[in-house]
């Protein structure tokens, strides 16, 4: 009696392990909440839809502003470096003019120097550029003022 166990028989085991299939609902009563997702989407791709024209053309609006002011700030600093480089100009002549006339007045106080015999041993005025001139007063007492005040107060003529 070793078949005559107290336990299931082997199709029994099957049929507790596997459950039963439940009974498929009619396909009518699963369109309605598909089809109501499927307008939802629908709806939301649409709307998206509008949202990136709306984006593209705020973009595009965007980028002729953009260039536009680029190609004002362009102008501006076209008129600017033109102004710049006259002004440049406008000094570089002046300075050209100023050492003209700087030189002009270093030669005619050379010339000056000369007329009045400030000239060193060789006969020529010494000439440092870039120095400047110290001029030491002395007192200059009655006595000393009166032999030149004659000379300068003589005839040509003597």
């Amino acid at each position: 009696m070793v078949g005559s166990d107290s336990t299931s028989p082997p199709s029994a085991a099957v049929d507790a392990a596997s459950p039963t299939p439940a009974p498929l609902s009619s396909p009518m009563e699963n369109l309605g909440p598909i089809s109501a997702s499927i307008a939802d989407l629908n709806e939301s791709r649409s709307e998206i839809l509008t949202r990136i024209q709306s984006l593209k053309q705020d973009l595009q609006s965007w980028r002729s502003k953009l260039d536009t002011q680029v190609k004002t700030y362009r102008d501006e600093m076209s008129e600017l470096k033109i102004s710049l480089d006259v002004e440049a100009e406008q000094l570089r002549s002046e300075f050209q003019l100023l050492k003209a006339t700087l030189q002009q007045q270093q030669e005619d106080v050379t010339s000056s120097l000369r007329n009045l015999g400030l000239q060193d041993a060789s006969g020529d005025v010494t000439e440092k550029p870039n120095t400047m001139v110290e001029v030491k007063e002395e007192a200059v007492t009655a006595e000393d003022k009166a032999p030149a005040e004659e000379e300068i107060n003589k005839p040509a003529s003597e």
